[in-house]
């Protein structure tokens, strides 16, 4: 019944967003056409100094949108709160002319049932580690591909990354303004006993979010795998219809994970890139000056998240050892023993042409020469 509620509540603010600004693709009142709004190597930025400086509102020809984002995460998480900093600076660089409305912790349905209404243009962007419509994007998620932040950075900001994300408008009618971290280093649990080595993941049953690398993880390791929405698990995890999960730290804090799981370990084993997707079609509406704005604010918006994530992980950590849990830290022998029994997921994403053997190089010099 809620989640009947929450999708005629999407079609409704949708259908009111579309209403108000008066366009089918676009959400404007009175935007006048782009080739006349536009100056030659239009800037944003530019304007809005400018406007600044002589008192007037630059955008007032451009009409008004409205963007409204979807997400999975609860307040408090980083990617909650870099959202609703990316509003804020769309607003005050637009002079209030572009509104992003954000609704975060899935009140606009699961990342998937998101992501299709992001293609099918009724929600205009949504952030989150969805790769069904982009399977590419799943090379990021190799299983101990890197080992720290610069590494991670390096990967996302890397010309790679840029054409995977610019194959996305043409397979999926969205464009991926940016690409940063979903949440930090995931990590395992389970509530039956600790995992130390490989051997120790044989027999459980893992809840995966469906994601083709989670799945061939587990499976190397010798896990059977349940696919569980990520709003869904707290209860699948108390309920027993699974026996653990992968997350990083900051979600596990944030779903209070912790209350039904017992054992964690500390195994870094992979992060997950988190595209920001949005509708090509309105995208494609919008003024150059506005889009100038709306890409600038989504790069600070992926540099403040991941720097959140950073900043939050220990702390999260920590509350979930003060509720009572194990963690335990593998050591640098032990971790190298569950790297090389996942080694086969490398060979298997080749086969299945997620990458080509080229661009699994390509990360892997990435990685190489990123201290």
């Amino acid at each position: 019944m809620k989640k009947k509620i929450a999708m005629l509540l999407t079609l409704a603010l949708a259908a009111s967003s579309l209403a108000a600004c008066g366009g089918k693709d676009t959400a404007a009142t009175t935007a006048a056409p782009a080739a006349e709004t536009t100056a030659a190597g239009g800037d944003g930025a530019a304007a809005e100094t400018q406007a600044a400086a002589s008192g007037e509102d630059a955008f007032a020809s451009l009409g008004d949108f409205t963007m409204m984002v979807g997400h999975a995460q609860p307040e408090g998480n980083p990617r909650y709160v870099s959202m609703e900093k990316f509003a804020e600076d769309v607003a005050a660089k637009t002079n209030g002319h572009v509104t992003v409305e954000v609704f975060g912790n899935g009140q606009l349905g699961t990342e998937k049932e998101m992501l299709e209404q992001v293609v099918a243009g009724t929600v205009q962007g949504m952030r989150g580690g969805q790769f069904d419509f982009s399977p590419r994007l799943l090379m990021f998620t190799l299983p101990f591909l890197a080992q720290n932040r610069a590494q991670v950075t390096a990967l996302l900001q890397s010309d790679l990354a840029k054409k995977v994300c610019a194959e996305a408008e043409a397979e999926t009618g969205t464009v991926i303004i940016n690409l940063c971290d979903a949440g930090g280093w995931r990590q395992f649990s389970n509530s039956k006993h600790p995992i130390t080595k490989p051997d120790d993941l044989k027999g459980l049953k893992m809840r995966t979010n469906g994601m083709n690398t989670i799945d061939k993880t587990f499976i190397a390791l010798g896990a059977t795998t349940t696919t569980i929405p990520y709003s869904d698990l707290y209860m699948g995890l108390k309920t027993g219809v699974a026996d653990g999960q992968e997350n990083p730290w900051v979600n596990v804090e944030g779903m209070k994970f912790y209350e039904v799981q017992q054992y964690f370990t500390e195994v870094n084993y992979q992060f997950h890139p988190d595209p920001f997707y949005v509708n090509a079609a309105w995208w494609n509406g919008l003024p150059q000056e506005y889009k100038d704005i709306i890409s600038e604010c989504a790069t600070e918006m992926g540099t403040y998240n991941d720097q959140l994530i950073d900043e939050n992980q220990e702390a999260a950590k920590q509350a979930v050892i003060d509720a009572g849990c194990e963690v335990y830290e593998p050591s640098e022998e032990e971790l190298k023993a569950f790297q090389d029994a996942v080694q086969v997921v490398y060979d298997q994403c080749v086969e299945e042409g997620i990458m080509t053997a080229d661009e699994l190089q390509e990360m892997l010099d990435i990685v190489a020469n990123t201290k």
